[in-house]
């Protein structure tokens, strides 16, 4: 089913936009558009040449192919010349739900009426985007991960209206772009992984409110024990291969004692207010030179790029 689509549209080439693009035009079956709406928008074409050039460096693709990329990739400012020959429809502009909204029911009536329309919210509701569509079976959820040119799970969410044959087209498309999608069946905030990253925040942030330990120190202890093998065991593999019934007693005794707070930690809100964002003011959970985000940005791509190519 998916070898009908040939023509990819992207909405909104910033960040993750543009490694949207990239992954698409890196199958040479297919073409993509990128819908320029600011001359600023420009420079998704340096984001891409700077991603495919890093993976060249590390061994992972050719000149060759890189000219191919980009051979495949078009820009243009002209809405009816983006969508005019497009099947599949990938909008990553702000998370504004109306803008979103608005974007889907501009786009009908100027699309082929087999054309998928997909969102790559990471948290918004797929049901409540597509209400200003007319056909809702044709809009679909894809949240990529970032960085969406290296990491390989794309969620595919099902709205209350998605039809079960626009799914399996864009679970295959998404596998013939060398993805690995996973099928989200109802469409839930937070959808599946970041209800579960964030669920792991939560205590993690509690621990260090607690005084239990510090920042860093909560980091170690993941990356030390079971951080290091959730890459090849899942939690409910891992559940079997203990046995449920150990996990049950675990759970008997633990689940009382864990965070279990429906609102942000006050400590979040704490730095928050004091203006402690992170990396981009120096100073969150921990304190970061500019050197040292830097160094944190560049050990994880050099780390995915290891995993997920030198390793094979």
């Amino acid at each position: 089913m998916a070898n009908s689509i040939r023509n990819i549209t992207v909405f909104g080439p910033g960040m993750m936009g543009s490694g949207i693009a990239q992954v698409f035009a890196g199958n040479e079956d297919l073409k993509v558009t990128i819908f320029i709406r600011e001359k600023f928008e420009y420079e998704c074409m340096d984001k891409i040449k700077s991603n495919l050039q890093v993976l060249k460096e590390n061994g992972v693709i050719t000149e060759e192919k890189i000219k191919g990329i980009l051979d495949r990739i078009a820009l243009t400012e002209d809405l009816q010349e983006a969508v005019k020959d497009a099947d599949f429809i990938v909008e990553c502009i702000p998370e504004n739900m109306e803008l979103k909204q608005d974007l889907f029911k501009r786009l009908e009536p100027i699309c082929k009426d087999t054309t998928i329309f997909a969102t790559n919210t990471s948290v918004m509701s797929i049901t409540e985007i597509s209400e200003k569509v007319k056909d809702k079976s044709r809009l679909v959820g894809t949240h990529f991960w970032n960085p969406p040119y290296l990491i390989p799970l794309v969620e595919v969410i099902k709205s209350d209206y998605t039809s079960d044959e626009i799914m399996d087209k864009t679970m295959e498309l998404l596998k013939k772009v060398e993805k690995h999608p996973i099928r989200v069946n109802k469409d839930v905030p937070g959808f599946v992984a970041n209800r579960l990253q964030h669920a792991l925040w939560r205590e993690a942030i509690s621990i260090v409110e607690h005084d239990i330990a510090d920042a860093a120190t909560v980091d170690e202890a993941i990356k030390y024990s079971f951080g290091l093998r959730l890459p090849v065991l899942g939690p409910m593999e891992n559940s079997d291969m203990v046995g449920t019934d150990l996990t049950l007693s675990i759970h008997s005794y633990i689940l009382k004692h864990l965070e279990n707070s429906t609102e942000p930690s006050p400590i979040l809100k704490e730095k928050v207010e004091a203006g402690d964002l992170g990396f981009k003011t120096g100073k969150g959970f921990q304190e970061w030179s500019a050197d040292q985000a830097k160094k944190s940005n560049e050990r994880l791509r050099d780390y995915l790029i290891k995993v997920l190519y030198k390793n094979k």
